[in-house]
């Protein structure tokens, strides 16, 4: 075999396999036939650590990837470069290894006994000395022409330990970016999906729908008015489905340009437009074998309309662009506060696209209708919003402060009561917490002598107050029209509850 042949089919073997231990495997076998070679190893010389990091390895028999450090003394690295003048591209032979500092601290590390040793220092694009090492057990010691064939192939080496170098590295941050992931995740679950405030009250029936469909693969439309938390009840659905651990894809189809929707929606080849500079992945693709939210549904354009139904219909999609049909495997979560049978009436949404979006419909009632949550959502946004504006303590609030909060109509619903939260802490962020900005209605404010709010600090001691207000205003009257169920938005049997939970006595004449 000539000079050529034995580097062409060489360095085929050594870049014919992603795998590093796999090229260096089959590497080692075809020089075999040309040199009694026992193993192979990739490794390089880090001077901050004074030790040589292995890479790979391979044998006759075996075929690892390494990864561990062997210290070399200062004194065995100076005495190999000054012996050996130690140049890139150039193999150098050792005829009896033992002898020599730096290879006989090597050969004491791994415990072998190569009875030579050739070793190539090849430039690999990187700070530190990269280097190949070939070594025989057997009684047939290499020679200077077997060094000189190595050194043939110091570009094949070079392009071979780049590649795994830069690979370890892809791998390194592909691990960091699945951690940054799994973290994301558990706190999106940890804020939308496992703590719902009011999914044991106002929240109840939509609750159990989640239940029912998140396990399939059925559509959700989630209607419902600006601002009761559609986005949390979505998060809700995928982190209870099969699809948790996949991607949660949100978008907003109103935010989005009508020039920009199908890029953004499905992505776009390298060219397809002017600015197209690069090939784009869009918010399906991002979203296969997890979950697509879409919110503001009504605010799609006719034309995606129509590409959005070939999505639900044959779960595939093209590139704008491109002429590939890339299969997904999403699950489609849409959410509207608009009228859709209106704007289908309108001709501004289609008939064929609501008929398939509307397979399981979860309407979410408005914070007016479940005045039962807000003594639990003003707790949580309380304990939130002073995290985040890290006030020194979570304020208290005068007892008769929820009595206001529990009769206002909230046009604005859940989006809105956290607003009034945040405005309330940056106004009085000591506390009590009164709401008086609001103008919502009268509220008694008893005070002591010395001019302080008197009244207790305990969300429970305030809301029994107020139930027990209540249930003075109608003399212990607790069903019907004009008792305190009514009055405070809550069913008869909710109230009871929380009146025995609270400790309030039905059997006493004032309130039974």
């Amino acid at each position: 075999m000539d000079e050529n042949e034995f580097f062409r089919q060489a360095t085929l073997k050594l870049c014919g396999n992603l795998e590093i231990k796999e090229a260096l495997f089959s590497t080692l076998h075809f020089l075999r036939n040309v040199m009694p070679v026992d193993g192979i190893a990739l490794q390089y010389y880090d001077k901050g650590l004074k030790s040589v990091q292995d890479i790979a390895a391979v044998t006759k028999t075996e075929k690892n990837i390494v990864d561990f450090l062997v210290p070399i003394s200062s004194n065995a690295v100076r005495k190999v470069t000054q012996k050996f003048q130690i140049k890139p591209g150039e193999a150098f032979l050792i005829i009896d290894p033992k002898s020599e500092p730096f290879t006989r601290e090597m050969i004491q590390f791994r415990g072998t006994s190569p009875t030579s040793i050739i070793a190539l220092v090849v430039d690999s694009g990187v700070p530190a000395t990269c280097s190949v090492i070939l070594g025989t057990e057997g009684d047939e010691p290499f020679s200077q022409k077997h060094a000189d064939l190595i050194s043939l192939l110091s570009e094949p080496f070079a392009i071979a330990m780049s590649n795994t170098l830069k690979h370890r590295e892809i791998l390194k941050l592909k691990d960091l970016l699945a951690d940054d992931n799994r973290y994301l995740h558990s706190e999106l679950h940890r804020l939308s999906g496992d703590d719902i405030v009011g999914s044991n009250f106002g929240l109840k029936n939509v609750m159990r729908m989640v239940q029912q469909v998140a396990p399939l693969d059925s559509p959700v439309l989630l209607l419902g008015e600006t601002g009761v938390g559609k986005d949390v009840i979505a998060n809700a659905i995928h982190y209870s489905s099969s699809r948790k651990d996949g991607p949660f894809i949100s978008v907003n189809c109103g935010a989005i340009p009508d020039t920009l929707i199908d890029s953004e929606l499905f992505g776009h080849e390298k060219g397809a437009f002017t600015g197209a500079l690069d090939q784009k992945r869009g918010r399906f693709e991002r979203a296969d074998n997890g979950t697509i939210f879409l919110d503001e549904i009504g605010e799609l354009p006719l034309q995606a309309q129509v590409r959005l139904l070939k999505v639900l219909q044959s779960k595939e999609i093209e590139r704008v662009g491109g002429v590939k049909t890339i299969q997904l495997d999403i699950r489609i979560v849409a959410a509207t506060s608009r009228d859709l049978e209106k704007m289908i009436g309108d001709q501004q949404f289609r008939e064929d696209l609501f008929f398939r979006l509307n397979v399981f419909p979860i309407l979410i009632p408005p914070l007016r209708k479940r005045t039962a949550d807000v003594p639990a959502l003003l707790q949580h946004f309380i304990n939130r919003k002073s995290k985040e504006l890290k006030l020194p303590a979570i304020p208290t609030l005068f007892p008769s402060a929820i009595g206001p909060l529990m009769e206002y109509h909230w046009p604005g619903n859940v989006r809105e009561f956290e607003n009034v939260i945040e405005r309330a802490l940056i106004l009085n962020p000591t506390g009590p917490l009164t709401f008086e900005h609001l103008h919502l209605g009268p509220s008694v404010m008893p005070k002591t002598q010395h001019g302080t709010i008197d009244g207790p600090d305990n969300l429970d001691e305030v809301l029994s107050c107020h139930i027990r207000r209540i249930l003075t205003k109608t003399n212990g009257k607790i069903s019907g029209k004009d008792g305190a169920a009514a009055l405070m938005g809550l069913n008869p049997s909710t109230l009871r509850n929380r009146m025995k939970k609270l400790g309030i006595d039905s059997g006493n004449k004032t309130i039974a």
